[in-house]
């Protein structure tokens, strides 16, 4: 039931954040492998990549690759915040007095992303695909030809087998294991010490919150080198074998980068990046605390099966 949980708490957070993820998306593509000033600056910030997406694109372009996106956010976070869960009620987050350790919450978090980034990789990829689609007056990076997340899974699987739904998992995987790990450790280790000050009740929502928020913060200052990486992977053409035809892998991407880009090329995106996962954070986050919570109380009170109910 922790799976479900954590998977439908992303999705809610999803629904409204997907708009900042195409814009991020975008921005982390643009100018890809060029020096500044050597590129067309289709999106010069945020605010003007929403106001030329809607333009060109249309309003509704603001919410493409929602469904892949949506089965991301189920199957990802499903496995990562479950398996964090299970780690937590089995007592391997905690230290001997019960307090929440900084390294076993690292090292679970880490564990519990890098399962859900495998997990949820193929979407992942179609998600980018559809994300990063254009009129030509303001694309950016390889586009793919097809406008829907079943169509790119059939395209892909005919011409590369199962093992293509899995390209750019190797950038993935880094991606969610950083994040993850510092998201649910700072979230862990906040929501305590906000709980510990007394200063609210520990059921008020805002100890989620808080802890949520400054999570976001901690998250984007960390992930967004390994999101850019992640994304580029995902999205770069493929040639008839599947093989990309601009990065080789994961460290291949982060060397080109820096040698083309900078350290700067890292952060592109980081304020659609900051706008989306502090939100996203707060919104999953609480969602899924007031969704456990709730869920307990529904099951102290009813017949479910001991392997359905939540451990406190």
């Amino acid at each position: 039931m922790e799976f479900v949980l954590g998977g439908v708490a992303a999705c809610g957070a999803g629904v409204f954040t997907n708009p900042l993820e195409v814009v991020k998306t975008r921005m982390q593509l643009q100018g890809e492998l060029k020096a500044r000033g050597q590129y067309a600056k289709h999106y010069r910030n945020v605010f003007h990549a929403f106001f030329a997406i809607a333009k060109n694109d249309g309003i509704l372009a603001l919410q493409k690759g929602l469904v892949p996106a949506l089965w991301y956010q189920l199957f990802m976070n499903g496995w990562r915040l479950g398996a964090y869960q299970c780690f937590d009620n089995f007592g391997f987050t905690k230290d001997k007095s019960g307090t929440v350790s900084i390294p076993k919450s690292i090292v679970a978090g880490a564990t519990a992303g890098g399962i859900g980034a495998v997990v949820g990789s193929p979407v992942y990829m179609i998600k980018t695909h559809l994300q990063s689609r254009a009129s030509q007056q303001i694309a950016v990076g390889h586009q793919h030809d097809y406008s829907s997340m079943s169509k790119g899974i059939m395209v892909i699987y005919r011409q590369q087998g199962v093992k293509g739904l899995w390209r750019g998992v190797s950038g993935a995987v880094p991606r969610v294991m950083v994040g993850s790990a510092v998201q649910l450790t700072t979230f862990s280790r906040t929501k305590q010490l906000v709980a510990d000050t007394k200063l609210v009740s520990e059921d008020s929502w805002l100890v989620p919150f808080t802890a949520s928020m400054m999570s976001g913060v901690f998250v984007v200052a960390c992930m967004t080198p390994f999101d850019v990486v992640s994304t580029r992977l995902y999205n770069q053409g493929t040639d008839a074998r599947g093989k990309g035809l601009t990065y080789k892998g994961f460290f291949d991407c982060f060397v080109k980068v820096f040698m083309k880009e900078g350290i700067w090329g890292f952060y592109k995106g980081w304020a659609a990046s900051l706008f989306r996962l502090g939100p996203h954070t707060v919104l999953s986050l609480s969602i899924w605390t007031e969704t456990r919570k709730n869920y307990k109380k529904l099951s102290e009170h009813t017949h479910f099966p001991e392997v359905l109910k939540l451990k406190k």
